[in-house]
């Protein structure tokens, strides 16, 4: 039991020592995240056209 609590006093202490990010910096984060997956996503969908559409012509 001793090993437990010493391990969630260590947790604490070093979630003291942890550098958060302010709040712009995670909207511009999360814009970020959001902008990268459409991209991905609409390229993604190109491709499988594009691919589809070839496999339409040789079959």
């Amino acid at each position: 039991m001793k090993k437990i609590a010493r391990y969630f006093k260590e947790c604490w202490a070093e979630m003291k020592n942890v550098s958060w990010p302010n709040r712009s910096v995670v909207i511009h984060s999360t814009w970020i995240v959001i902008l990268s997956t459409i991209v991905f996503a609409v390229v993604l969908g190109l491709v499988d056209t594009v691919l589809g559409l070839c496999l339409d012509l040789i079959f």
